[in-house]
């Protein structure tokens, strides 16, 4: 009797447990369907699709890529070609992040019933507009090519969230991808969207945090003096300038880049407070664009002593930042302090659509960074950066505030920034620039900049 009644209780355990696994199975290939066919592995099913799949355009409806007789072809221009490959990508999913990796099933016509097995007259495959210029990604591009660059640009409208330019390089033409081998360092990097999915020591850059979290919590910390004598030993370190800049207030050091100002303040805010207001910044946080996450941006003290808090002022230390990020955090900066949510999709059109591409949502704002008195000052000083210390015609007719970094990236190599914003109301333009070994960012960063935000300019202007 007692056999039975454990051979029952056995049966009934494994019946159990096959329709718990058979659910769990049912609600996972539901729910995942789409992302398990597009898969590496599946490349075959994928691969084959693309060959039918929907276009692909820019702002102003130039075809970025599209189908023709049975093959995926690209734009005519190998410029614009390799200066959006890793927004849009290329008939493999090796850049993870690109639209025809992300949405590749959108675009394929892939039915969770069916697969891929509809006649093509009746796959319901999407057609993707994006919010990117392809001649100011062109011209963004250009600007890194000439010199050989290796690094990120990125543009984005700070008031409807539209990325006008993203550009990501060392790059290649989708018409003719290189056989790329391990330590290669040509095409190191090359399938990494470094816009969206980088991070590199900001430099001086994060001044920008350092003087928002002083001008909040010291007393008249803006308008207080400084004597720079070039160097300064804090917490038994130098911290060191590249020059004496004698006598400066916040707005003056800002403008030099002083290092000894900033990171005594960052001292005396202390651990605490610096990682609260990299944390209100968005340091430490993942933000999302359409279906990806951008690489989180570190600040992180948590272990430092006295000399490398007050590095982690100027933007060294171990901190980490991501150039979209950037990017917004300037956007916050000039839109009063809440940033503008980036997106790149503006539109989608499909016969029959049942995928999951949602276009961005204009002018979203994101969490407040920092009070609104705090970023006009901040954008006064950025203004008077360019203005006193740039020089104005740095971007040509355009009106900029802006803030370059150098940052030492640990190998004796030293990276090249620019962040900042437009001011004229026509043109509200936030971007950042990253120059792998690109040393001084007024040299390296600024010219690339320039090509980027002219050519954004224009678009944005309709001229």
């Amino acid at each position: 009797m007692k056999k039975v009644l454990t051979r029952s209780l056995l049966t009934w355990f494994l019946a159990l447990a096959f329709f718990a696994g058979l659910g769990y199975f049912v609600v996972r290939l539901v729910m995942n369907a789409d992302e398990w066919a597009q898969l590496p592995m599946n490349a075959h099913l994928s691969a084959s699709g693309l060959a039918q799949a929907g276009a692909i355009y820019d702002r102003n409806g130039v075809v970025l890529a599209q189908s023709v007789d049975g093959e995926r072809v690209y734009n005519d221009d190998p410029r614009v070609r390799a200066a959006v490959l890793h927004t849009v990508g290329d008939n493999s999913t090796s850049i993870a992040t690109s639209i025809q990796s992300v949405y590749r099933n959108d675009l394929v016509g892939y039915s969770f019933l069916l697969g891929l097995g509809l006649p093509d007259s009746f796959r319901s495959t999407s057609d993707i507009t994006l919010t990117i210029d392809a001649e100011a990604c062109a011209a963004a591009y250009d600007a890194m090519a000439v010199n050989g660059y290796k690094g990120a640009v990125v543009v984005y409208n700070y008031k409807t969230g539209e990325v006008i330019c993203s550009v990501s390089t060392p790059t290649y033409d989708p018409l003719s991808p290189p056989e790329i081998k391990e330590g290669d360092e040509t095409y190191e990097g090359a399938y990494i969207d470094k816009v969206i999915s980088a991070a590199y020591p900001p430099g001086s850059t994060f001044k920008l945090v350092t003087a928002a979290a002083a001008i909040e919590n010291v007393d008249k910390a803006a308008e207080r003096y400084l004597f720079c004598e070039g160097s300064s030993i804090i917490g038994g370190e130098y911290v060191t300038c590249v020059e004496p800049h004698g006598e400066i207030d916040m707005n003056q050091a800002m403008a030099v880049s002083c290092n000894v100002y900033f990171a005594e303040l960052a001292v005396e805010l202390g651990a605490d407070k610096m990682t609260k207001y990299a944390n209100d910044f968005g340091f430490n946080k993942t933000f999302t664009i359409g279906d990806n996450d951008i690489k989180r941006s570190v600040y992180d003290v948590s272990k430092a002593d006295t000399a490398a808090l007050a590095w982690s002022g100027v933007g060294q230390y171990t901190d980490m930042a991501n150039p979209l990020h950037m990017a917004m955090i300037c956007s916050a900066i000039a839109n009063g302090g809440s940033p503008t949510k980036p997106y790149m999709i503006k539109d989608v059109s499909s016969f029959f659509k049942f995928g999951n591409i949602l276009p961005g949502k204009s002018g979203e704002d994101g969490e407040k960074m920092m009070k609104s008195s705090t970023a006009n000052k901040l954008a006064d000083m950025m203004r008077y950066t360019v203005t006193d210390h740039y020089g104005d015609s740095m971007f040509g007719e355009l009106h900029v505030a802006a803030k370059t970094g150098t940052a030492e990236v640990g190998d004796g190599t030293e990276d090249g920034w620019i962040v900042g914003f437009v001011t004229d109301n026509d043109c509200p333009l936030a971007f950042a620039v990253c120059i792998e070994n690109g040393g001084f960012g007024i040299s390296s960063a600024a010219p690339v900049a320039r090509a980027a935000l002219e050519a954004s300019a224009r678009s944005v202007r309709g001229n």
